[in-house]
Parts: structure tokens; C-alpha cells; sequence
């Protein structure tokens, strides 16, 4: 049996920190990060799991003794020299009435950025302290050794902990907090408990002010239909803007684990109202929210009965039924995982219906799957199997959406999570309204079956790319047997798609390729339309793709603004003529059941 392979060098390209907009959508492990045993007894049981595991294998590792005194004599000087400057700071302690004041203390850290903390000698003292403290923390866990994936699991640990235990978490050590509980008569605590209680109700903590945004009204607004519907997907027709469509209508898989209408949150920053202005006709998966009846289903019922399902609807509405090269497609994230799976599946079976295949952030090859690897292990995934997988005494289960959600969460947990904690609770304050954290927020289930046979077959075994040694629908799977050309599109900042992972597609792959690296993180590298003129994008000086994603990256030449125009004039040329645009959405066999967005996509989880 195939093993998980250890993660590969990744290059050294340059990165930036990511914005909160990266937390959800993409292939998950499914196991929740540790979370602060000062949090809430309702929020823990969300964020809750086999953690543990992750402090497994502290035995495993050591730190050279050597390695602990330099780390030791370094603690006690930075700590010697905080103290003497916290004793210069005070009042009456300088050289004669004459001496200048102690300079404010520099915190560099967003989290103590406001004046108070700088004003208050104690809180400025217990900053710098715990900046230290987190400081020689993380230092003795790189120091750590062992082997590398049990060293990025103590690493992930100690940093889960330092994020936790920062002195602004909590009102009785946050001056900020204090001076606006005092500014307001109290009016901010009281605020932040009612919200504390509205997010212990929910089950997870507020990122946006949810109550200013409905899926149909101000977020997937898009005008469309739905135009077919099954046990796990809806399929959505949008109506065209422009008087000629291009013949090959396009058709988009969005990831299972999330809602669709990340793909359509706003007019000005849909891809899919783009795509249908760059005049194609679009049709986009709606996934269904897992529920018990969908307990049992498995990866083969999302490959057979949903994306090969969705791509023979598509060609029977547009009257290409059974042809091949007849249908553009596109796939984010796992939505690309299954896509180019299915495609495989078809190729065995001697059908090519793909014109084209967009891959955005996805993995086909899952060598190097960055952070999220350090969840993975025989053990977790057997784990899994036993409780919601088809081994389970029920036949299967769910992998509730709150989970995967928390997992994402804690992977930018002072962004996404303590950021939320220290706004919401202890000030008080709602945070701003934002469409992409409330669709962060409106998570989705997957059926354990399902979940079980990806996390085994991809994060564990990576049988995906090894040619033959997955069987999915009765096949077994060579994706180097699709042979659409590809476009492959990967995020510079990506913490759950690692570019380096998403560029390995362009090794798999073997029709003609165009890889193009987007700036910023896993969301908002994608979403980032023309008009904001925001960002950059690289693109290939020709058509070399080297094995090594850094010699790309270092041949690769840099354009201001959005990857989307690249995007567009590459897929323009595999949609063929233009041709009247329909007048009404599907057709006699699959007339329009509802409007867009459809039913599926508000079920919550």
C-alpha cells in the first residue's frame, strides 16, 4: 500500500502575512487545532477534538543542550533589560528632577498597538514580557530535535498556546479594554456578554455582523435559474448580459465544504457574473448541505452522481450531449480535486467532454500540503473511519461544518479567532459587515464516507497521482489521461493550497498548461477583480514549467493588478464561436425549477 509521502523543500519565494479574508474553503483535515481552556464551556465543544494528538509525539523530540543554555542566557538578558526599563519608566525613578522621561516603550505587535498599552507602565511591562515569553517559546521549538513532521506538530502546539495566553485576550490584563469599559460606564461589558451569549447559541464566534447579509439579497445576487436538482447538487444556469455567448458553455465546480457563493458574493467581485459578462454561458454547482440521509454516500456518489452528473446536464441543455471537447470547466479547491478526478473517470471510460479545465488552488498532487499535514497520520485517519467513515458501526456519519470551520480558524487563530474574542467580548464592539467572513461563516457538513475516502486516498496515501492506484466508480484513475489544456492557478500567500502544491498540478497534467501565481492568500488571491486594480499576479516568460516550482518562480515576470484578464483571454480561446444567446435557461428536458441562488444554498449546517 502506498504511503503518505514526506512533504517536499518547498521554495523560498517571497511571502506576505495573510488578511482574515484566509481562513475557510479548501481541503480540510478535519481535526481541530488546541483551543484556550479559558474559553467558553459551549464555544470549546466546537472547537473541541483529538487535539491531543498533536502532543503525541513530544517524547519524540529533544532539545541539544547546548542549543537550551544559549536559548536560557538570552532569555535572562531580554528579560534583565525589560525590568531596568520598566524601573526607568516609573515616576520619581530617573537621575534628578531634570532627567527626560523615559521614551514610550515600542510594541511591535498589533495587538498592543493601542496607546494604553504603552501609556500604563505594567501593562507595557507584561507585553513586552510575554512577547519574550512567546519569542524564546517558539525559538525552543524550532530548536527541537526530530523528525520534521513531529517538530511542525510541537511548533503548531506552542504557537496555539502563545496565541491563547496573550495578555489582551483577557479584560483583567487588556488596558484597552478597561479604558473603554470606563469610557462607556460599563455600557461595552454589557454589549460584550449579550454578544458572548448570541455566539454561545450559534456555536461559533462572530467574524462579521451576520444579520446585515441573505444569501439571494445582497450576497449571490447574481440573475440565474435553477435548472436541475438531485440528492447532492442543484445545478444554476445564469442568464446571459451580453446578446452573443460563446458555443461551449462553462461550466463551474465550487468546493463541497463550503457554499458556492464565494464565487458570487458581490456585483463588483463575482467570478461568475465575470465569466457571463466575458459573454459565456455559466452553469455552477450548488452543493447540497450534508444531513442524515446523506450519511452514507461516499467519494464515488460526489464523482458519479454529482460532477458527471452536472457535466452530462450541461451538455444535454446546450445540445451537446455525448460530445467530446464540448464543455469549459473549472474547479476551486477540493471543487478541483473531484473535477479533475471525475475527468479521469470519464477519460477511462473513453469520453473527453472537457474543452478546457481551470484548476484554482486545488490539489491534485498532495506531496506538500503545507500546515495541514501535521493532522494527518494513520492513526487520525483510522480514527475517522471508525467513528464517521463507512467502518463505523452505523455505516457512516457527518463531519459537521463547525468543525472543519474551527480547524480553519485555528490555523490564523489571532486573526480569526482571538482578534474576534478580545472586539466582540471584551469591548464589546460588533465587528464590521464583510461578505466574505459571512460566507466564511455559513458552513457546510460532509457526509464521513465521503470525507473519509479523501482524507485517506489524498492528505494520507496521495494515491490520487499514482496512476491506476485509485479506483473511484469502478475506475481506476490516471489523470494524466485528461487531455484538456489546463489552466492552473495558484496564491503566493495560501496557507491551506500551498502555490508550490497547486503549481505540482502542471507535472500531472500532460495536454498543454498555463500556470499563473496570484498575490495574497487562498480567498482574496482569488477574488480580486480587475476594476480594484489591486495586487499582482506572475505569469510564465514562456512555456517552460520546470519540476521545481522555485525555478519558475525565479524565470516567472510580475503584473500589476488581477490575474482574471489573463484568465479570460486564455479561456475565450478554447470556448469557440459565438452564437445568439438563449433566450430562457435550460431547455424541454430541464426546464427552470426556481431562481438562482436555489433552495440548497441556505440550508444551514
Amino acid at each position: 500500500m502506498p504511503t503518505r509521502k514526506s512533504p517536499a523543500h518547498r521554495p523560498t519565494a517571497p511571502s506576505a502575512k495573510a488578511g482574515p479574508a484566509e481562513s475557510a474553503s479548501a481541503s480540510a483535515a478535519g481535526v481541530p487545532p488546541p483551543s484556550s481552556s479559558d474559553a467558553p464551556d459551549a464555544l470549546l465543544k466546537a472547537f473541541a477534538g483529538p487535539a491531543g494528538d498533536l502532543f503525541k509525539s513530544l517524547t519524540a523530540v529533544k532539545l541539544p543542550l547546548d542549543e537550551l543554555q544559549h536559548l536560557q542566557q538570552q532569555y535572562v538578558q531580554g528579560a534583565s533589560e525589560l525590568w531596568n526599563q520598566s524601573l526607568r519608566a516609573l515616576p520619581g525613578t530617573g537621575a534628578g528632577e531634570a532627567a527626560a522621561p523615559a521614551p514610550a516603550p515600542v510594541l511591535n505587535d498589533r495587538r498592543f498597538s493601542n496607546e494604553e498599552w504603552a501609556r500604563n507602565p505594567a501593562a507595557a511591562y507584561m507585553a513586552q514580557m510575554y512577547l519574550l515569553n512567546a519569542r524564546t517559546l517558539m525559538q525552543m521549538a524550532d530548536s527541537l530535535q526530530g523528525d520534521a513532521k513531529t517538530r511542525a506538530r510541537v511548533r503548531f502546539a506552542v504557537q496555539q498556546w502563545v496565541d491563547a495566553s496573550a495578555p489582551s485576550n483577557f479584560l483583567a490584563l487588556n488596558p484597552e479594554a478597561q479604558r473603554k469599559a470606563l469610557d462607556t460606564g460599563g455600557e461595552s461589558i454589557a454589549r460584550g456578554l449579550q454578544q458572548l451569549v448570541h455566539d454561545l447559541r450559534q456555536g461559533h464566534v462572530s467574524q462579521t455582523d451576520e444579520s446585515l447579509f441573505e444569501v439571494g439579497r445582497n450576497v449571490a445576487t447574481t440573475e440565474g435559474s435553477v435548472v436541475f436538482e438531485n440528492e447532492l447538487f442543484q445545478l444554476l444556469e445564469y442568464k446571459p448580459l451580453t446578446p452573443k455567448v460563446y458555443e461551449k458553455p462553462f461550466l463551474l465546480v465550487p468546493p463541497c465544504i463550503n457554499k458556492y457563493y464565494i464565487l458570487d458574493l458581490q456585483p463588483d467581485n463575482s467570478v461568475i457574473r465575470y465569466a457571463v459578462e466575458q459573454g459565456h454561458r455559466v452553469f455552477v454547482m450548488s452543493w447540497r448541505n450534508a444531513d442524515d440521509s446523506m450519511a452514507r454516500l461516499g467519494w464515488d456518489d460526489y464523482i458519479e452522481t454529482a460532477v458527471i452528473r452536472a457535466i452530462e446536464v450541461v451538455q444535454e441543455i446546450t445540445g451537446c450531449e455525448g460530445q467530446d471537447e464540448s464543455v469549459n470547466t473549472l474547479g476551486f479547491c477540493v471543487g478541483g480535486t473531484l473535477l479533475a478526478t471525475a475527468l479521469a473517470v470519464l477519460a477511462a471510460r473513453g469520453r473527453h467532454p472537457a474543452a478546457s479545465l481551470t484548476l484554482l488552488t486545488a490539489f491534485l498532487d498532495f506531496t506538500d500540503t503545507g500546515v495541514l499535514d501535521i493532522f494527518i497520520d494513520e492513526a487520525a485517519v483510522r480514527m475517522r473511519e471508525m467513528t464517521i467513515g463507512a467502518a463505523s458501526p452505523t455505516g457512516g456519519g457527518l463531519l459537521k461544518g463547525s468543525e472543519l470551520a474551527s480547524t480553519f480558524s485555528f490555523l490564523r487563530p489571532n486573526d480569526l479567532v482571538w482578534n474576534y474574542v478580545v472586539g466582540n467580548y471584551l469591548k464589546g464592539e460588533t465587528p464590521p459587515p464583510f461578505d466574505l467572513l459571512f460566507w466564511n461563516s455559513d458552513s457546510t457538513n460532509l457526509p464521513g464516507p465521503m470525507y473519509c475516502w479523501y482524507l485517506r486516498n489524498t492528505y494520507l496515501e496521495n494515491k490520487l497521482v499514482q496512476a491506476g492506484q485509485a479506483v473511484v466508480c469502478g475506475e481506476r484513475v490516471d489523470l494524466g489521461s485528461i487531455r484538456a489544456p489546463a489552466y492552473l492557478y495558484g496564491s503566493r500567500e495560501d496557507h491551506i493550497v500551498p502555490w508550490t502544491g497547486a503549481y505540482r498540478s502542471t507535472q500531472v497534467l500532460k495536454g498543454n498548461k498555463r500556470f499563473v501565481l496570484g498575490a495574497s492568500g487562498h480567498i482574496a488571491g482569488v477574488i480580486n477583480p480587475p476594476a480594484k486594480k489591486k495586487r499582482s499576479h506572475w505569469v510564465s516568460t514562456g512555456n517552460s514549467l520546470p519540476a521545481d516550482p522555485q525555478a519558475w518562480f525565479d524565470a516567472a515576470r510580475e503584473q500589476p493588478g488581477s490575474w482574471w484578464p489573463d484568465w479570460a483571454a486564455w479561456l475565450a480561446s478554447h470556448a469557440g464561436r459565438q452564437i445568439p444567446a438563449p433566450r430562457q435557461p435550460g431547455n424541454r428536458a430541464h426546464p427552470a425549477l426556481a431562481p438562482a441562488p436555489g433552495s440548497y444554498v441556505k440550508v444551514k449546517a
